[in-house]
């Protein structure tokens, strides 16, 4: 069982051995005796305290914000009206998961009617031409035989090459509208499973790619142009991080800065992302800077609206000694951090005074006061503070 800060103070004076060690350094020399402690073995197993090590490093400013996850607008797919007409059925809803071919939307227009009757118009030409191609042909195998069986002039057998040509020319313009109509039907159609419920006059609007719908503008009875909206359809595993970061906080932050957020859903759980982009203006309503990132981990990060919390780490600027801001600790007005130097099998704890700087996620800026290499407390550094604290105060213990 875990001793709570109160009966582990009250145990101090039997485990600790105050000022029977000489101070490590020359800086320790400098401090007050009052805030330097011997901490026994047995004490310091006891407290249970956890250690960080001063370290310089280069600054990574850490800008946080609200994000949420979005489709990556590449994903998605805004599917129009291809004619004029009015809108018969509306298949989908959004939330729908659709695969590609399938009808979405069918409206009714008079073009897919014109069209099938051009295409029939093109099947029967080409028969037509077809057939006037192969007489012609066989004309003109005729003529030659007879032109070299001399039974038959030169300008009879040119007459006959002429017909062959041209009944030749009306056929592969025949062919050129047959494929023409029959394009604008397969267009009017759409490529795709066939669908039972189609009326002759139904334009059939299909998507082209597999998703799930994220937009229905198409209703029922509503009159469309070519071009008008009517479903978008999306990517659901494509998800985009988007944040707003201020001025001053987007300064640092670059193409390929890394990210981490957690889904306001799920708490506990910390993704990772990338910047991808960082917009080149401000939001003029705003006064902010649109940064996209890509999370890792593809469909398993989250859904797509989902409402985050992000840190983001800046590009790496001029070294400076850093700890783990549960380390830095105030002293009756003072900011310091408790050292804990080796001593046999305890540990010789002073407070150093220190000037912090700059801040980032679970890391502090230390500008003056400590050297890198210092092993610091962290954890529990509340209980060795009371000590100290007690110290001060002539160990009256408040």
């Amino acid at each position: 069982m875990r001793a709570s800060p109160v009966v582990f103070a009250g145990m101090l004076p039997l485990l600790l051995a105050c000022g029977s060690e000489p101070a490590p350094d020359s800086a320790t020399a400098a401090l007050p005796s009052a805030d330097t402690a011997t901490f026994s073995a047995e004490a310091v197993q006891i407290a249970e305290f956890t250690y960080d090590t001063s370290r310089t490093v280069p600054w990574r400013a850490i800008s946080r914000a609200p994000a949420r996850l979005m489709l990556d607008p590449s994903s998605l797919e805004t599917i129009g009206s291809i004619t004029e007409g009015r809108i018969a059925q509306v298949l989908v809803r959004v939330g729908d998961r659709v695969q590609a071919g399938q009808v979405l939307v069918t409206i009714h227009s008079h073009e897919i009617m014109d069209a099938r009757s051009r295409l029939a118009n093109a099947i029967s030409q080409r028969t037509a031409t077809e057939s006037g191609r192969t007489l012609a042909t066989t004309a003109l195998g005729r003529a030659r035989r007879l032109l070299d069986a001399r039974a038959m002039s030169r300008a009879d057998v040119e007459r006959a090459e002429t017909a062959q040509v041209m009944a030749e020319a009306a056929y592969a313009q025949a062919i050129s509208e047959y494929q023409r109509a029959e394009g604008l039907v397969h267009h009017l159609e759409g490529e795709g499973p066939s669908f039972a419920n189609a009326d002759p006059h139904d334009v059939l609007i299909r998507t082209p790619i597999a998703g799930v719908v994220t937009a229905r503008e198409a209703q029922p009875g509503t009159v469309v142009l070519p071009g008008t909206p009517l479903i978008t359809v999306g990517n659901p595993d494509r998800l985009l991080l988007q944040m707003q970061l201020g001025e001053t906080a987007a300064a640092g932050v670059r193409v390929g800065s890394t990210v981490q957020f957690t889904l306001t859903a799920e708490p506990g759980a910390r993704y990772n992302a990338v910047v991808t982009r960082v917009a080149p203006t401000l939001d003029t309503l705003t006064r902010t800077i649109e940064v996209i990132a890509q999370p890792s981990g593809g469909s398993g990060v989250g859904r797509a609206e989902s409402f985050a919390q992000a840190e983001i780490s800046g590009t790496a600027g001029a070294p400076s000694v850093v700890i783990a801001a549960g380390a830095v600790q105030a002293m009756e007005g003072d900011t310091v951090v408790l050292a804990a130097d080796p001593r046999g099998e305890g540990i010789f704890v002073e407070a150093i005074p220190v000037r912090v700087g700059r801040r980032a996620a679970d890391l502090v800026e230390i500008t003056s006061g400590l050297a890198p290499g210092r092993q610091v407390i962290v954890g529990r550094a509340a209980v060795a503070k009371a000590e100290l604290l007690k110290r001060r105060t002539g160990g009256s213990g408040e």
